[in-house]
């Protein structure tokens, strides 16, 4: 029997690879856009590019390279591309615009209970209230154009490992 690496599955290698460097490149992208830039942005769900994109694509993309248009294994993961690229633009996002506005009315009733003594409403909610730690996220899932540069990413870093390191 030949002895396994995870190296030597370069589809997994490649879709690993786009999810890391999509993520690292979030913080000067956000530099580039002028946006607030935190090291747990590389941590974070949505923004430029996606990764959710950048791996399924990577994932994709190498197993064209190593199987051909015709493979089960592409079949099953464009599907799977597909279904991840999908709802991150529309489930994740909306639930990020919903975060958009719970975090709004959350700065609403703030306002709302400064006039309102601590002893009409519950001191804890009043404490989370003032402190700013009830937060809805607002970053969940993509813009069209977000899931487009994660599919670039995913197809020149697929491309690029496997000639790199694989042919």
């Amino acid at each position: 029997m030949s002895e396994m690496s995870i190296l030597n599955n370069y589809p997994l290698v490649a879709a690993m690879a786009a999810i890391l460097i999509s993520q690292i490149t979030k913080i000067p992208v956000a530099r580039f856009l002028k946006r607030p830039v935190t090291i747990t942005l590389m941590f974070s769900t949505g923004g430029m590019p996606s990764s959710h994109s950048a791996g399924v694509t990577a994932l994709v993309t190498a197993f064209i390279i190593q199987y051909g248009f015709d493979s089960p294994f592409t079949a099953i993961a464009g599907t799977f591309g597909i279904l991840v690229m999908f709802d991150s633009m529309g489930v994740r996002r909306q639930s990020g615009e919903h975060g958009i506005i719970i975090n709004e009315l959350i700065r609403e009733i703030h306002l709302l209970t400064k006039s309102i003594t601590i002893g009409d409403l519950d001191k804890e909610l009043q404490e989370e209230i003032e402190n700013g730690t009830m937060q809805s996220s607002e970053f969940l899932g993509h813009k069209p154009i977000e899931v487009f540069f994660g599919i670039l990413y995913g197809i020149l870093l697929s491309i690029l490992i496997y000639y790199i390191f694989y042919a």
